[in-house]
């Protein structure tokens, strides 16, 4: 990855509180313009109808990949892989997110994200077979992916003193759009007519909605005259390395196997319920608890965690809840079953915790921009394997013991990283 600093998407020209008169003069001090009073209420509803965005083109797949896979006559080995394509999407645009940021600013690719998202959300359905609806796929998730890598230096930029509170907002924003695509697509699909086309397109107009702001807020940016952002290094400080930091690398690892764990649960869990007697239906609504659980926590989390000097042992907790909620699917996986799903959902809570200490580890949205990228990148390519080694063992083994032995191993490394990402530290003090 490069080292320059990265562009930022600059607040508005006008100053957002007045200025404090000079040499005691008592000459009126001119009031914030309406612009400059009203773009950040813009910004924040433009970041949660984004993050509104981030999750729907994959969840509302999920609910009708039976449908999908009839409709185009998809292979199970395709099917496989559509499963497997997020993450490795997201690892792969996320690179880019840092460059195209640099030439065009966080704002504007954010935007041209969630127009990308609109696109191939409606064109995939429609653009006629397997490779078709592979690249309408590919274009929605390129979207999300220099989304999920930005919109953390928006919030950076643009509210640096309340970066747990705006991450909690995000991030509850995000879980919810993930859990309203899992709960609404099917009913939805019913409601317009049944075909599972339709059910997928209509995630569409959600992510059109969310242009909508961005582009008042760069043409707002346009028309004050703002220099274009240069992101350039202040005097005498040489450029972040970010492959350098220890931080840098204990939140890519800490990221990786959180979102391992948490596509394993998303992926997994109702079959491990089922298997073990509980019915199709209550399965599905204990997955849906799973998933709500991060709706509120995913608001108060990250805020919390933006009052600690350390949020190692918040860390440590969600990760103490995982490993309560593996153990209890292991011995009672159906007499406990409402208590483990909810034990998951607090463990998968990681994420905004994760997303808030990225925030928090760079004193600049330079930085930040880089250490996005690089955390959320390299932990998607950790996530990969996880949920197909799950289904080998299980496939091999004929029951849960050893995939779920898995799940336990792998969350004692993310506790131990948890703490490390969580120090007190930046990473330009690394260099």
């Amino acid at each position: 990855m490069a080292d320059e600093d990265l562009a930022t998407l600059d607040p508005p020209a006008e100053p957002l509180t007045p200025a404090a008169p000079t040499d005691g003069a008592r000459e009126r001090v001119p009031e914030p313009g309406p612009a400059a009073r009203w773009l950040p209420r813009i910004v924040i509803a433009g970041l949660v109808l984004a993050a509104l965005n981030l999750r729907p083109a994959i969840t509302s797949l999920g609910a009708l990949l039976k449908e999908v896979r009839d409709g185009l006559g998809m292979s199970g080995t395709v099917a496989g892989l559509l499963t497997s394509v997020p993450a490795l999407c997201f690892a792969v645009f996320g690179f880019a997110a840092p460059r195209l940021a640099r030439r065009w600013g966080p704002g504007a690719i954010v935007c041209a994200g969630m127009a990308a998202i609109a696109v191939g959300a409606a064109v995939r359905p429609f653009a006629g077979g397997t490779p078709g609806f592979l690249a309408g796929s590919a274009l929605a998730l390129a979207g999300i992916a220099v989304s999920n890598v930005l919109l953390p230096v928006v919030i950076k930029t643009w509210f640096p003193t309340k970066v747990g509170p705006m991450t909690g907002l995000y991030s509850m924003a995000l879980a919810l759009g993930t859990s309203l695509a899992a709960a609404l697509t099917v009913p939805m699909t019913g409601a317009l007519g049944g075909s599972w086309r339709t059910g997928l397109a209509v995630w569409a107009l959600l992510a059109v909605v969310a242009v909508l702001p961005w582009l008042v807020v760069l043409r707002r940016r346009s028309a004050s005259g703002a220099a274009a952002p240069g992101g350039q290094p202040a005097s005498g400080e040489r450029p972040i390395r970010i492959a350098a930091s220890p931080t840098a690398w204990a939140l890519a690892v800490f990221f990786g196997l959180q979102a391992t764990a948490a596509y394993i649960t998303m992926g997994w869990m109702p079959q491990i319920f089922r298997d073990a007697g509980v019915s199709a239906g209550t399965a599905g609504v204990l997955l849906a608890l799973t998933m709500a659980v991060g709706v509120p926590l995913s608001f108060v989390l990250p805020r919390l965690a933006s009052r600690m000097r350390h949020q190692g042992p918040l860390a440590v907790v969600l990760g103490l809840c995982g490993l309560a909620g593996y153990t209890g699917l292991w011995l009672a996986p159906a007499a406990g079953a409402w208590a483990w799903a909810l034990l998951m959902g607090i463990s998968n809570c990681a994420f905004p915790l994760a997303l808030t200490m990225i925030g928090m580890r760079s004193a600049s949205p330079a930085g930040v921009v880089k250490l996005s990228a690089f955390a959320q990148s390299v932990g998607y390519l950790i996530s990969i394997p996880g949920p197909l080694l799950v289904g080998t063992l299980y496939q091999h083994s004929g029951g849960w013991g050893r995939p779920i032995a898995l799940m336990v191993g792998l969350m004692v490394p993310q506790i131990a990283v948890g703490v490390l990402a969580g120090r007190n530290r930046r990473i330009e003090d690394e260099r």
